[in-house]
């Protein structure tokens, strides 16, 4: 081949290559546009994305139709751009990145299939739509107020069409709906008394009416939950073809759930051990107290996260710019009381509110608060570490800067959950909680609980727990309260694969670093390498680990759908 011809074949893969990735960014923009409109509103805080102030709820047989067919038109675009095993490593991660994307949304419809099978899907698609508007803090302007009209007036048409699809209820996500619904009228009650205040005057009489149709509507609709119950299925695994699906299209791991029980049991060993250490050096040290008030609790926050970020900076562990805003707490508005069940009482902001401070909101200390609760108002700085600053809200921040917008888009709850949780222990052993410690017996709980998370994951998933079994073995093993233990095992049974990533995620973070230490040798530095790790924080480890390493041994081969029956 003569040079010309080799410089022109060069240029024209280069071209195909540019071509390729433009298409590629064309198509997960187009994507994420079709899934604003279609995405599920959950309880989980990490994926609530930006909608369009005109998008409306639409879970209608019609409409569900529809998403499969833009699925398949995605799924079909995506496979047609597959890059050449020479492109860029860059490249070839976007690629998984769009494809786990589009996998997450299959997975949601066709094979979790909480839709048909869980009651409580509508009440977040209706109550919680509604929750999520509220949730930045106020004053809620007229913007926001007439989105939150509009998803209150879709109730009712929301709840029809549940009817239609629950055509496939399980039974403790059934007992689950109807606890939640049992008082939903006083609850609708005081949402009406305390959320016409917040309203213009000229919108007051539309509200009312709009909560009181809601209130309507949820009650006929418990009435007819209850008259399923004879039919209800007692099941709510989806089984080992769905898991391993999730496992290698949507999360990127490549780990078997027996590798993960072994991996989840030695952590949970370590813990245990760990925590045991931490209660020895606090013998005869008095007990941890409670603030005097949610004001105090507000205040001290807001210093320990100054104290915080100082302590990144001064340790050299990681870069704060100084426009990454604030994770602030609040006292718990009373409009927001009655709808505080739907999902994380947070507000993270977004990728159009990057000035914005991002709010956690608290409850007044008492003694009988629930697991997390407690623990922040004893001392804000655990939470303050996984969900604020280095944690959720400032790594989101980071991503959503991100100079290419595939990794701006893209969430994985196993990286972002890993983050927060190794950011837990690297913090406790860089020295943060050195003057608290009894405060480190509590990351040692939530170690703990974190590696007793996978294995109430995966055997919900496949079948080896109930939900009450799952609940009684969190309740009497972390130890916790009933009702948060309750609250998790149905949190995880109905979303099969989240509650592994905190474990897993944090211990392919610690893989990684120590590879690339390794790699490095004396030109290893911690800061460096948790700079780059939370700017591509969205990103599966096991693609980081490729971009960065070369090293594409944790990257799993997609698995085939598998059949489904509609």
């Amino acid at each position: 081949m003569s040079q010309m011809l080799r410089l022109m074949l060069l240029c024209w893969i280069g071209m195909t290559a540019t071509a390729r990735a433009d298409d590629l960014q064309q198509l997960d923009a187009d994507y994420w546009a079709w899934r604003a409109s279609e995405q599920p509103f959950s309880e989980d805080d990490i994926p609530r994305i930006e909608r369009s102030p005109h998008f409306q709820v639409d879970w209608s047989p019609a409409a569900i139709t529809g998403y499969r067919q833009a699925i398949r038109a995605f799924e079909q675009r995506w496979l047609s751009l597959q890059p050449a095993p020479s492109a860029a490593r860059a490249q070839q991660v976007d690629y998984r990145l769009v494809g786990s994307a589009i996998a997450r949304a299959r997975f949601e419809l066709d094979l979790r299939r909480s839709w048909q099978r869980h009651p409580g899907f509508y009440v977040d698609q209706t109550l919680g739509s509604v929750y999520e508007v509220l949730l930045p803090p106020a004053p809620i302007d007229a913007s926001r107020q007439a989105v939150v009209l509009d998803r209150l007036e879709r109730i009712p048409t929301t709840l029809m069409a549940a009817r239609d699809n629950l055509t496939d209820v399980r039974a403790p996500f059934l007992a689950l709906t109807l606890d939640a619904l049992h008082d939903i009228e006083a609850r609708l009650e005081r949402l009406n008394r305390t959320l016409t205040p917040q309203f213009h005057a000229d919108r007051q009489t539309r509200l009312q009416a709009a909560i009181g149709a809601a209130a309507g509507a949820l009650v006929d609709y418990r009435n007819w939950l209850d008259a399923q119950r004879p039919q209800a299925r007692p099941d709510t695994a989806i089984g080992a073809q769905a898991y391993g699906f999730f496992l290698h299209n949507v999360a990127m791991l490549s780990f078997e759930p027996s590798a993960m029980l072994e991996l989840a049991r030695a952590e949970w060993s370590r813990a245990v051990a760990f925590e045991s250490i931490e209660e020895n050096r606090v013998n005869g040290t008095p007990q941890a107290t409670l603030f005097a008030s949610s004001d105090a609790q507000v205040v001290a926050e807001r210093e320990q996260e100054a104290a915080v970020r100082r302590f990144l900076v001064e340790q050299h562990i990681l870069s704060v710019p100084d426009d990454v805003a604030h994770y602030r707490n609040q006292l718990l508005p009373d409009y927001l009381e009655p709808l505080a069940f739907l999902g994380v009482s947070d507000d993270l902001t977004g990728p159009s509110r990057l000035r914005e401070n991002a709010t956690s909101y608290i409850r007044e200390p008492r003694p009988d608060l629930p697991y997390f609760y407690r623990s922040t108002a004893q001392d804000p700085r655990p939470i303050i570490v996984h969900e604020g600053v280095p944690g959720h809200y400032f790594q989101l921040a980071l991503g959503w800067r991100h100079p290419d917008p595939i990794r701006q888009h893209y969430y994985d709850s196993a990286a972002n959950e890993g983050i927060g949780f190794y950011a837990e222990e690297m913090m406790l052993q860089a020295g943060l909680f050195d003057d608290h410690p009894r405060t480190r017996s509590i990351i040692a709980s939530f170690m703990r609980l974190r590696a007793l998370r996978v294995e109430v994951d995966v055997k919900l998933a496949l079948g080896q727990f109930t939900l009450e079994q799952a609940a009684d073995y969190l309740e009497h093993t972390v130890p916790m309260d009933h009702a948060t233990a309750l609250e998790e095992a149905a949190s995880f049974a109905a979303t099969p694969g989240q509650a592994i990533s905190y474990q897993i995620g944090k211990s392919q973070i610690l893989n990684l670093l120590a590879d690339v230490r390794r790699r490095d040798g004396t030109r290893f530095s911690l800061q460096n390498f948790h700079d780059r790790l939370w700017r591509e924080g969205n990103v599966p480890f096991a693609l980081t680990r490729y971009e960065w390493l070369g090293d594409a041994s944790e990257i799993p081969t997609p698995l085939p759908m598998p059949t489904v029956t509609p």
